[in-house]
C-alpha cells in the first residue's frame, strides 16, 4: 500500500473503490480528501487513480479482498500508523449473487457462501477495525438496496438485509457518542451490477454513478 498524503489532510477510505458508486464517490471526493481505494482488480483501481489525480487529488491504492482478514488488518494497521485515522469510511462493496429460485441457493453453495462472505462477515469485520480509525467525528457510509422478499432475489436479499441490519443496529448504537453512521439511497444506476440483475432493462433511464455521487454527497457529508 502507497501512500502520499499529508498526515493533516482528510482521509476518506473506500472500499468497494474500482468501479460503481464507490469508484464514482471517489472522484468526487478528490481532491479535498485523500483516498484510500480498496479493491481486488488494480487495473481498475489504477484507472480511479487515473481520475482522481486528473482533478489534482491524491490516492493510496489497496489492491485487497475484504473477505480476507489479515489482509483487513494489515489495512487499517497501516492506515492508522500513516494517518491514525478515517475521517469518512464508504462502504460500497458488495457481492450481487446470480438470481435464481430460492430453493436452488443451497445448491450453489460456494455462490452462497461468497455471498455471506462479502456482504455480512467482511462487514461486520471492517466495522470492528474501522471503528477505532473513526472515533467519535468520523462517519461510515452504507448503501441501502432492498430486494428481500423479491422473488429470485433470496441470496443477495438476505444476504444484503443482513448487511443493512448490522448497519442499522451500529447507527442507533452510535448516535449519540459517534462515530456517525449514515445509510444511504442512491437511485437505480446504469452499473453492471444491475446487468447482471436486469440484463434486458432500458439504461437510458438509469442514474450515471458520477451523477449519483454528486447527490448523495451532501447526505454523506452532513
Amino acid at each position: 500500500m502507497q501512500d502520499t498524503a499529508a498526515p493533516s489532510e482528510k482521509i476518506a477510505l473506500i472500499t468497494g473503490a474500482s468501479r460503481g458508486i464507490g469508484a464514482a464517490l471517489a472522484e468526487a471526493l478528490a481532491p479535498d480528501y485523500h483516498i484510500v481505494a480498496v479493491a481486488r482488480t488494480t487495473g481498475a483501481l489504477e484507472e480511479v487513480d487515473d481520475r482522481i489525480k486528473a482533478k489534482g487529488g491524491d490516492a493510496t491504492l489497496a489492491p485487497m479482498d475484504i473477505t480476507e482478514d489479515h489482509a483487513m488488518q494489515q489495512l487499517c494497521r497501516a492506515i492508522h500508523e500513516r494517518w491514525g485515522k478515517v475521517d469518512l469510511w464508504i462502504h460500497s462493496a458488495i457481492e450481487p449473487q446470480q438470481l435464481m429460485p430460492t430453493d436452488h441457493v443451497a445448491l450453489a453453495p460456494k455462490d452462497w457462501a461468497k455471498s455471506l462472505a462479502v456482504n455480512v462477515d467482511a462487514t461486520a469485520r471492517l466495522m470492528a477495525y474501522v471503528s477505532p480509525l473513526l472515533g467519535a467525528t468520523g462517519t461510515a457510509v452504507f448503501f441501502h438496496d432492498d430486494h428481500a422478499g423479491e422473488k429470485f432475489f433470496g441470496a443477495y436479499g438476505a444476504t444484503k438485509a443482513a448487511q443493512m441490519a448490522l448497519a442499522r443496529s451500529w447507527q442507533a448504537e452510535t448516535a449519540a457518542i459517534g462515530p456517525k453512521v449514515r445509510i444511504v439511497s442512491p437511485r437505480p444506476l446504469a452499473t453492471a451490477m444491475r446487468a447482471r440483475f436486469h440484463p434486458s432493462e432500458d439504461r437510458l433511464g438509469l442514474a450515471k454513478p458520477a451523477d449519483e455521487a454528486q447527490r448523495l454527497l451532501p447526505e454523506i457529508l452532513e
